[in-house]
């Protein structure tokens, strides 16, 4: 016979729990390993900070939707002035003026625009009756409330994450409900406007970004090489790996950026395919919880804010992904929990603490008791 767990132990969302764990133990012993065995600089501060948003984000998922639902315009808006005054005093890493240095630590704020944007859009869906999800009342308030952080992203400039900006609240009016013809008409005149956006809108580096990646062997010591030896770190691991501590591109520098965007090139060469599905299949059962979330969940905003938020995730996963492996251009994109980073490492658990929140509220509402 079973042994009850105390109900504060019984009451958490252990399987969101389990899987981020898994993903940041992955990520710490990474680091550990580019790091060529030590702790420093990047595997302990990893696993505090780890740790640290986990407790947050656990603080974060017993507090009732009712509270901070009212909240999430003003929180929007005070994310908009952080946006402000990193264009005013922000630090400038990677030749984009994305930080905040607050002294004890540095954060993104456009991390932190993302989830209060998905939580408005959520509360201005929740107002709009299903038949008029067609009407101009429905379309034009989430074109101006992207369109405002996202300018704000790309004056940076960081196109990248301003991009996934737009897609994350894309996915968002999807989910509320509008027709699947706007999205196709969106997409086809995006794709006519990409010469004049490529020609006059992208810096000189942004649009090397974007051709390189294309063919990288056209330029494997300049522009193409972070894809160039991204793919042959991962090539060699093969279908088990170098073994752990092993890795020779990593760890002889020819892989760059090996304890952030480049993480999962480690993880394959030096634990191999298998290796590398174990984490996409951590990623799709973290997905299929916060999915699960989204469709359990009562009312409307808690159904769009938790789709959205596990969308968001999808889309910095997939596209990280895509970036190692030569099917998207580097755009700087971290992948979630397993690499090095806090403002990412905040924004992935303060999402996770989100969907706790309310798989919480799931668990205990009425419809899910049994006789």
């Amino acid at each position: 016979m079973p042994i009850p767990l105390p109900r504060p132990l019984a009451d958490q969302s252990w399987q969101a729990i389990t899987i981020t764990s898994g993903l940041a133990l992955v990520g710490g012993l990474t680091l550990f390993s580019v790091a060529d065995g030590s702790f420093s600089p990047w595997a302990a501060s990893h696993g505090v900070r780890f740790f640290l948003f986990l407790a947050v984000a656990i603080g974060i998922s017993y507090i009732p939707v009712t509270f901070y639902k009212p909240l999430v315009y003003p929180a929007l808006a005070a994310s908009l002035l952080l946006l402000v005054a990193v264009l005013l005093l922000g630090a400038i890493k990677g030749g984009a003026r994305s930080w905040l240095d607050l002294g004890f630590m540095q954060i993104q704020p456009s991390e932190l625009v993302k989830i209060a944007l998905l939580g408005v859009l959520a509360r201005f869906f929740e107002t709009v009756p299903p038949t008029e999800m067609r009407s101009l009342r429905a379309l034009w308030p989430p074109i101006v409330l992207t369109a405002v952080p996202f300018l704000l992203i790309a004056a940076q400039p960081d196109l990248g994450t301003g991009m996934l900006l737009l897609l994350s609240a894309a996915i968002s009016c999807f989910l509320a409900g509008f027709p699947l013809m706007w999205f196709v008409g969106a997409g086809l005149a995006i794709a006519v406007s990409i010469p004049v956006i490529y020609t006059f809108l992208l810096l000189p580096h942004q649009q090397q970004r974007l051709t390189i990646f294309l063919n990288p062997q056209d330029d494997p010591l300049g522009a193409g090489y972070h894809v160039s030896q991204s793919l042959i770190a991962i090539g060699s691991g093969g279908i088990d790996g170098k073994g752990w501590l092993g890795g020779s591109q990593s760890h002889l520098q020819y892989l760059p950026e090996t304890h952030t965007d480049f993480i999962f090139s480690a993880i394959a060469e030096e634990w191999g395919l298998i290796g590398g599905i174990v984490v996409i299949m951590l990623f799709g059962l973290l997905v299929r919880w916060g999915m699960k979330v989204s469709r359990k969940a009562g009312g409307r905003f808690e159904k769009l804010f938790a789709g959205s938020l596990i969308n968001s995730l999808y889309l910095y996963i997939a596209i990280n992904l895509m970036m190692v492996i030569g099917l998207a251009p580097v755009v700087g994109i971290p992948l979630p929990l397993v690499s090095y980073g806090g403002s990412a490492m905040m924004a992935a658990m303060l999402s996770i603490g989100l969907l706790m929140g309310i798989d919480r509220a799931n668990r205990r509402s009425p419809r899910d008791i049994r006789p």
